[in-house]
């Protein structure tokens, strides 16, 4: 048995029952077999046992009063995966299906995710089981001030960073932020995706969608193509397909198709984005109700049917394992050449099996979606430095860094014999780094 194997197998044995984190290592460890054989210091210090064993996992409880008085109890995270290159950096998601497994495959993925930036930070996430949807501003403080006052204890501008993510926009950043303050009293980059008022950054916003749209755009331009004329996918209809939407959109692309967790709608004159973003940022409301506004569309009620519409590119903005076997044979079929990941392992390990075999271009999460955190970190540098970078010099670094993830993966990707195959030179690419600091530090 290989020293992978082994590392893989007794994580499974430690860690039961959790089936999103088994996926996540899987799917990274068996894409570094060809770096660890290389490097047999690496079994000798127990590296693999270190790099998927995280530094700190903190599990409390929140309570917290809803608006007809009952006290309401929910499960609150944060994982601290890895800071060998630096501080822990990922977000915080609030969605119902929040667990442990969830946010350990979620934090393993941000180390190499953050690596891959190019940028001094290092690999964490949290949130909980509490859903945003449905509640009032008031209960929504009421749950983030509670969760806060736990969370406050285990970061820090120079220790751990946490970001929005899944049910966490600027909203819930503000009240996070705000009860941060009240308890430290001190005004810091404890938190990115933070208002431009108190020290945000511009961009943030838009950073995902923007991010994955780049890193696609670089890889058509290598095969001598562009956006210009493509149909597109794009699931989900939060801030990364919104802002994935509008800047694919805005290089000639064709958007047709777009979901929330009820349905999805399509439009064969392409997606109006402005109707989306009114809908969804405005008034919080439903796809459904763009096909009640935009005629010639229509709605469907379930997710998965979007996946048979024809398209030249399909962008998965939603959540994890949302395209399965099934979906990618359908997009195959249908003639589909791109597949970017803007959701965090939003394809399932057999659909990712299916587009590489077919000769699809596939871009997976850890590479496609870094604009979010890579934005986050440039955040951070302002505010350290007490600066403010206006639109247009924030989007060009982060095109850079998006250009630069595509160009370092593509060559991992050929070094190690695997050209074309993504997922390996993302992998690769991003833990050679970490390797690398783990290695320097010693037995920590």
């Amino acid at each position: 048995m290989s020293y992978v194997e082994k590392v893989l197998e007794n994580l499974k044995k430690q860690n039961p029952n959790e089936p999103e984190f088994h996926q996540a290592a899987t799917e990274i460890l068996t894409t570094l077999a060809p770096v660890v054989e290389k490097h047999p210091e690496y079994e000798t210090a127990g590296l693999l046992e270190r790099f998927v064993e995280p530094e700190r996992a903190i599990m409390f409880r929140v309570p917290w009063v809803d608006d007809s008085g009952k006290v309401q109890v929910n499960k609150g995270y944060r994982v601290q995966f890895n800071s060998a290159i630096g501080p822990y950096k990922g977000g915080l998601r609030f969605h119902p299906s929040v667990n442990l497994s969830i946010i350990k495959f979620l934090g393993l993925e941000q180390i190499l995710k953050n690596s891959l930036t190019g940028l001094p930070i290092g690999g964490g996430k949290g949130g909980s089981d509490f859903d945003p949807k449905g509640k009032s501003d008031r209960e929504v403080m009421a749950f983030c001030q509670s969760f806060m006052t736990e969370l406050y204890r285990h970061i820090g501008a120079d220790t751990d960073v946490p970001a929005g993510d899944i049910g966490v926009g600027g909203r819930e950043i503000g009240y996070l932020f705000g009860q941060y303050k009240r308890i430290r009293d001190e005004h810091v980059g404890v938190l990115t995706g933070r208002g431009l008022t108190y020290g945000g950054s511009l961009v943030r916003t838009e950073a995902t969608g923007y991010g994955l749209v780049y890193i696609t755009e670089e890889a058509l331009k290598a095969r001598g193509d562009s956006f210009k004329g493509k149909t597109v996918i794009i699931s989900g209809s939060g801030n990364v397909a919104i802002y994935a939407c509008q800047k694919a959109q805005s290089l000639g692309a064709k958007v047709v198709a777009m979901y929330d967790s009820n349905g999805y709608v399509y439009d064969p004159n392409g997606i109006q984005i402005e109707v989306v973003k009114d809908i969804k940022e405005a008034k919080r409301g439903r796809i459904k109700e763009y096909a009640e506004r935009v005629k010639g569309a229509t709605y469907k009620e379930g997710c998965k049917g979007i996946w048979s519409i024809p398209c030249d590119i399909a962008l998965p903005c939603a959540t994890q394992n949302e395209i399965d076997v099934e979906s990618a044979k359908t997009l195959v079929k249908n003639g589909v050449k791109y597949v970017a990941e803007g959701a965090n392992m939003p394809s399932t390990l057999e659909a990712i099996e299916v587009f590489q075999k077919s000769g699809v271009v596939f871009l997976p999460a850890k590479a496609a979606n870094a604009g979010g955190v890579a934005t986050s970190a440039l955040e951070m540098a302002q505010s350290s430095g007490r600066m403010f970078w206006s639109f247009e010099e924030v989007d060009k670094k982060l095109k850079d860094i998006m250009v630069n993830i595509y160009h370092n993966i593509d060559n991992a990707s050929k070094e190690y014999g695997y050209e074309g195959n993504y997922v390996m030179g993302a992998n690769i690419a991003g833990f050679i780094k970490v390797a690398t600091a783990m290695m320097a530090h010693g037995i920590v």
